[in-house]
């Protein structure tokens, strides 16, 4: 009897409706692939959360001020895997870094590959379409 219940159980949830894996959230959503940018500055802050880290970097302007940009990243358990964590991205850490802005114009962005100033490189996108900087 118990088998029977968990067999029709089983069967009644794979008749159900599923939404695609990448529902979750699309890149082309949030991010513009023609908004591409690159920003050199330190890091002020690394929040490796769920389901995507950001980090947070300080841009200094023609002028001498100085503006915050954030980016999302992957998820922490990809990007520790990748060898990014808040010991390779310690506060202050210079960064080169590459990727696409918000379609709402904020100081925000996806950040798809960062380069240290001793050459290090880093890849910090998970939902980077093919062909766009570095994107698989």
């Amino acid at each position: 009897m118990r088998r029977a219940l968990m067999g029709v159980l089983v069967g009644a949830t794979l008749l159900l409706p599923s939404a695609p894996v990448s529902a979750h959230h699309a890149f082309a959503a949030t991010f513009d692939v023609n908004k591409p940018i690159v920003l050199k500055g330190k890091v002020t802050r690394v929040e490796l959360i769920n389901p995507h880290s950001w980090f947070w970097i300080e841009v200094e302007n023609p002028d001498g001020t100085k503006t915050e940009w954030g980016f999302e990243g992957g998820s922490p358990n990809s990007l520790i895997r990748r060898g990014v964590t808040r010991n390779t991205l310690p506060v202050g850490t210079e960064l080169i870094v590459n990727g696409y802005q918000v379609r709402s114009g904020e100081n925000k962005g996806v950040g798809v590959n960062m380069t240290k100033s001793d050459g290090t490189k880093l890849f910090f996108a998970d939902d980077v379409p093919p062909g766009a900087q570095g994107g698989r």
